[in-house]
């Protein structure tokens, strides 16, 4: 359950070395969170990122998850469950792919639908039903600005984002009155080592302001929150713009 202040005494993150989710994970034990399960594949990261957050005071526990492997999902995350309760889950797995390289290869296209959309409807069916079995707690999903329009640069990622975007909002719907939160999270451009090289947009944030915002709207009971703020307003006028004059823009 949260304390009085509102922070989930356990989390899961599901990937389990993602920026983001570490970033959130070290803000929420900061508050009170003192039970965090990171899942992901194993690898020398993921044993690196539990040992920094068992720095921090928290019992930290990792256990195998592949987002591809979708038949695994609901006995991996099931066993999660049946151990304890989980306040809150961050789906924050991805992977931003090449588009210049996925637009020639089918196969690499595919495989970044599936990690970010396929994947992410498994592992969201499964949390979603075991936060409403226990009848409480949040279900916080990492969407993307991306996935508002199809821009030229990273139409293939950006397709998988809002498919994700849209199951979300429809799972929240689903799971609406019965005990459980579900949050949308849209960061803009995310400074991090899985960007690096990358051209970054104006409205550029960091992990460590989205694990914030994410906190902010745990507090709020949001349902939709930006990173930063102002994108929201940004990406309404970039939705509404003609074809030929999108096409324009230097994105």
């Amino acid at each position: 359950m949260k304390d009085a202040f509102g922070a989930p005494q356990s989390l899961l993150v599901l990937g389990g070395t993602s920026a983001i989710g570490l970033a959130t994970a070290r803000r929420l034990i900061a508050r009170g969170t003192r039970t965090v399960w990171l899942a992901g594949r194993p690898s020398p990261a993921l044993a690196v990122a539990a040992e920094s957050l068992r720095a921090l005071g928290a019992e930290v526990r990792t256990v195998p998850f592949d987002a591809l492997d979708t038949e695994s999902h609901e006995e991996r995350i099931g066993k999660i469950f049946t151990e304890g309760t989980i306040d809150m889950v961050l789906l924050a797995f991805g992977v931003l792919g090449d588009q210049a390289h996925d637009e020639s290869d089918p196969v690499a296209a595919v495989r970044v639908a599936q990690t970010n959309y396929t994947g992410a409807v498994s592992a969201g069916l499964v949390c979603g039903g075991a936060l409403q079995e226990q009848g409480h707690g949040s279900l916080v999903v990492l969407s993307s600005v991306a996935g508002e329009r199809a821009r030229r640069a990273d139409f293939i990622y950006g397709s998988s984002k809002a498919g994700l975007d849209v199951f979300t909002q429809g799972l929240g719907d689903a799971l609406h009155g019965t005990g459980v939160h579900v949050m949308v999270v849209r960061p803009g451009f995310v400074r991090s080592e899985a960007t690096a090289g990358r051209a970054e947009s104006p409205l550029a944030t960091t992990p460590e302001a989205v694990a914030t915002a994410i906190e902010l709207g745990l507090r709020r009971h949001s349902e939709t929150v930006w990173v930063p703020g102002t994108l929201r307003m940004v990406m309404t006028a970039v939705r509404h713009l003609p074809r030929p004059l999108f096409r324009l823009l230097p994105v």
